[in-house]
């Protein structure tokens, strides 16, 4: 029985460490070192909150860039309902899923080129992606602009100005943030 107190003793020290001391210190440097990130990366405009960056929105009006689908049950992007279609390729109704999105986009963007991303047809693992490549931006150039009055030029320099380019090239790929875009345009005065 002897050897029952230190365990007990080691225990309640590595539930106070690991459980208590360890979540505390690294909640403490996270707010010291990285607020708005470890506050969830939200975006304000006027003092609201207007999204995450972290977090893609259903925009589905004409004057907007349209996101990746979501695949959250109940509600569109909704985070507490993440996770992917789990769809297999070879299951025939992702087939029709993507044939329903292709007659979709086409049917609202009918300047665009026919061949439409892949990524504005599947959606994501997470169903929550807030990026698209700049092509998958592009694509719906044409539909942002005419919708919002602008020319195809000005929309393409929104898109370019809101394209994050990765720190080393091989490490990943251009992005634009559609949240972000979408309220740049928004801002715009001459709407």
């Amino acid at each position: 029985m002897s050897f029952i107190r230190p365990a007990f003793l080691l225990l309640i020290v590595l539930t106070l460490v690991t459980g208590g001391l360890y979540p505390l210190v690294t909640t403490a440097l996270g707010q010291w070192w990285f607020k708005a990130q470890a506050n969830g990366s939200l975006i304000q405009d006027a003092g609201q909150v207007r999204g995450s960056r972290l977090i893609g929105q259903n925009f589905t009006a004409p004057g907007y860039f349209h996101g990746r689908p979501s695949a959250t049950t109940d509600a569109p992007y909704n985070p507490l309902a993440s996770g992917g279609s789990n769809l297999a390729a070879s299951n025939p109704e992702l087939d029709k899923e993507v044939s329903a999105r292709v007659a979709a986009l086409r049917a609202q963007n009918p300047e665009a080129d026919a061949s439409i991303p892949v990524e504005l047809l599947t959606a994501s693992a997470s169903g929550l992606d807030n990026n698209l490549t700049p092509s998958a931006a592009a694509w719906q150039i044409p539909r942002v602009a005419q919708a919002r009055g602008l020319s195809r030029e000005v929309v393409a320099k929104l898109v370019a100005e809101h394209t994050l380019k990765p720190l080393v090239d091989f490490i990943g790929q251009p992005v634009v943030n559609i949240v972000e875009l979408n309220l740049a345009l928004d801002a715009r005065k001459d709407n």
